[in-house]
Order: structure tokens, then sequence, then C-alpha cells
């Protein structure tokens, strides 16, 4: 398997949205999203509620906008910001990370917060993502895990290809109550069925 460069950051344009490297100001907007008790929730980030409502420190949000002001410095990892297309705003992100160089494997995220769903956003930003990861970077294997409580988000992922790999039983507590973790992922062959490329 050849070594991937993740230092190159692409722009990936659709109809509704660009995918397009983090800049520093772009920190304040994640921030925002980030605060939003359902993202919270459903990335797993926070264990209640509660928790998701606390306000952060000015020190956590001043590392939360470091964090993004130094992505597009990351050789290990790719993150892109989704940019709405008919709003020009910042939506959420996509992210490649835990690329395993042997098999051509790798990790994918997607984030999008609440004035973004909804409107097929995430349905073209995954579908922009694949394709530059399979076709560019040449990856085998694409996977992510999703909550058992995101029924929205395994819609889309199923609707774009990616096949349940597993189920890691009641690996999440949230308010108490245990979660399953679904797995699920996305081959190069499953790619080239779905998309017929």
């Amino acid at each position: 398997m050849n070594s991937i460069d993740f230092a190159k950051k692409p722009v990936l344009t659709g109809e509704k949205v660009l995918l397009r490297p983090f800049e520093a100001a772009d920190g304040e907007r994640m921030l925002d999203i980030l605060s939003e008790v359902d993202v919270q929730r459903l990335t797993g980030s926070v264990h209640n509620d509660e928790e998701a409502r606390r306000a952060r420190t000015a020190e956590q949000e001043q590392q939360i906008k470091d964090w993004y002001a130094g992505r597009s410095a990351q050789t290990d990892r790719l993150d892109l910001a989704i940019v709405d297309q008919g709003s020009g705003t910042v939506v959420g992100e996509a992210v490649f990370n835990e690329y395993e160089e042997y098999s051509g494997n790798v990790s994918f995220r997607i984030l999008i917060g609440s004035d973004g769903q909804g409107k097929g956003l995430g349905t073209e930003a995954i579908g922009l993502f694949l394709q530059y990861g399979f076709e560019t970077l040449g990856l085998h294997r694409v996977w992510l895990e999703v909550y058992g409580f995101n029924p929205r988000a395994e819609r889309v992922y199923i609707k774009s290809g990616f096949v349940l790999e597993g189920v890691k039983r009641e690996d999440f507590r949230y308010e108490g109550e245990y979660i399953d973790t679904k797995v699920y992922g996305m081959l190069r062959s499953d790619y080239v069925r779905s998309t017929g490329k």
C-alpha cells in the first residue's frame, strides 16, 4: 500500500456544499456548532444533557479555536470545513483520521450543525469526501462509528453506500442509558459498485 500524504488539503466542490481547508477564523463558527446540545450528544462528547449545557471556560474555547486554526498544518489526517454554498456559512466538518498505511484503511467522521441539517448537505459532503478518498488518495476501506440513538445519520451512511460491519453492544452511556455503537465500513469495491467508477 502506498503512503498517503494528508498534507495536501483539497477544495472539493459540489452543488450544495464546498469542502475546503479550515481557516483560523473558522474556529469561532465551529465553537458555536460544537456548543449545540444535540451535536455534543450525538458525537459522544458528553454523557448527559446537563454536561452538554454547561458553559465552556475561556481557556476551553481558546483550545477549540486553536485546534481548528491548526488543522491545515496536520500531515497525518485530513480535516475539511463543510460550507453551505447557499449561505457561504461553515456548517460542519468532514475528517479522515487514524490512517493505517499497511491496510489502506482510514476512519471517517462528519459533523453538521443544526442550521446545516435537513438540506442534503451531509449526503453531498460524504459523497465528495469518499470520492476524494477512493479515487485520489487510493484508500482501501473507510470506516466509521455511529451511536444507536442516531438513526438519521445511519440512514445517510447507508444511502451513501456504507455497510454495517458490527455492533459494539452497550458501548456508550448517556443519561444513565447504555447505547450500542455501530460500526459501518465501505470497501473500495463497495464504492466502485455503488458509483460505477
